[in-house]
């Protein structure tokens, strides 16, 4: 319910920064219910394909001229060529054309919206800017950024980023390297035979750094991975993003060894707490729970399977099938006539000793005659 709210909001605010910026795709339209604008921002319209398209237009111009060039509505090639402007953005992937269609999530679709609307310019000044002052203050940018004591800092930041195992590994080769280095300078004043067992060290020492390298690279797919692979397990990261992502954690490092010398130091080295005698109690009253809800779970599970197992022989009583005569019956029917078949051979057994009985006595009663 929170999640449905949220994007209602969004979508009333998307939609109302669209009006205030002229958007001609939502001129003379009047909603005033979020559901509307949601449905209009998050279904899969050619209007809403004309309001991506006059977003992406108005924050670079240079691409009338490419949607200009489309003969008639190609829905597919204007998808094309957002997907293409927002994935230069850093907006969205190479592939993910689903949500620029609209069939992708709508929180997705409104956050894509919303940092697209973002970028548009907010006064006539800045979007009459010709497109050489833009450039020209750009490359000022950049020259400030390249030209800034703080960049080495932040591409080769102090703090090492990397996990203890190749922390580990990297350890090793700085120490195999420095070991090196000290061999070189005292292999002129060893004998020969002191010399070549020293290259022997070194030698087997680089052969496991090298093995040791080998078995990371081969760990790291994203380094080997095809970036003209379209599929959407394609998880291929470049360099300059893996370096991006490692500076952000060291500075993310960076700023919680700070908040923790400031703020949470004091608490971590306080002593532990003094346990009471009723703690005994709580142990106890919780163990005894614990097996409360143990038995608890058994007979839940014994009624699981007493219900299972009276299903089963219902299911075995219903079911009808062919028995010896052909004839298809159920269990409970094939019982009652074994019963019945069973009382009448009884009947006939017993009439026939009866039967048996009295001859015997008439053949005694006429032997005493005799």
């Amino acid at each position: 319910m929170a999640g449905s709210l949220k994007e209602s909001e969004l979508s009333v605010k998307i939609y109302n920064k669209l009006q205030a910026l002229g958007c001609p795709s939502v001129e003379g339209l009047f909603l005033r219910e979020a559901d509307g604008m949601k449905a209009l921002l998050c279904t899969p319209s050619m209007h809403r394909l004309d309001i991506l398209q006059w977003i992406c237009t108005s924050i670079c111009p240079p691409m009338k001229k490419r949607f200009s060039e489309l003969k008639g509505p190609q829905p597919d090639s204007q998808i094309k060529e957002l997907v293409q402007f927002c994935h230069e953005m850093l907006l969205c992937r190479q592939d993910d054309f689903d949500l620029i269609k609209g069939v992708s999530s709508p929180q997705r679709q409104l956050a894509l919206l919303e940092q697209l609307v973002d970028v548009l310019p907010r006064d006539e000044s800045e979007a009459g800017e010709p497109l050489s002052e833009q450039v020209c203050r750009n490359e000022a940018l950049l020259k400030e950024l390249f030209s800034s004591p703080h960049l080495q800092t932040m591409l080769h930041p102090t703090c090492n980023p990397w996990p203890v195992e190749i922390r580990e590994l990297l350890s090793r080769r700085e120490a195999a390297g420095q070991s090196s280095n000290t061999a070189s300078k005292k292999s002129h004043n060893l004998p020969s035979k002191q010399r070549e067992d020293s290259l022997k060290e070194v030698t087997e020492s680089l052969q496991k750094t090298n093995t040791a390298l080998e078995e990371i690279h081969k760990e790291c797919v994203f380094l080997h991975s095809d970036p003209q692979s379209s599929g959407r397990s394609s998880t291929h990261l470049s360099p300059p993003a893996l370096r991006l992502a490692i500076v952000d954690l060291s500075q993310l490092m960076t700023a919680f060894s700070q908040l923790y010398d400031s703020d949470f130091r004091e608490y971590c080295n306080r002593a532990a707490p003094q346990l009471r005698e009723s703690a005994e109690a709580f142990s106890t009253a919780h163990s005894l729970l614990a097996a409360c809800t143990k038995e608890l779970q058994a007979l839940n599970q014994l009624s699981v399977t007493s219900l299972a197992l009276t299903s089963t022989v219902e299911g075995q009583q219903q079911c009808r099938r062919f028995w010896s005569r052909g004839h298809m019956q159920s269990l409970p029917a094939k019982i009652e006539e074994l019963k019945r078949r069973y009382k009448d051979f009884l009947c006939i057994y017993q009439r026939s000793r009866e039967r048996m009985r009295e001859e015997s006595a008439g053949e005694k009663r006429d032997y005493r005659r005799e």
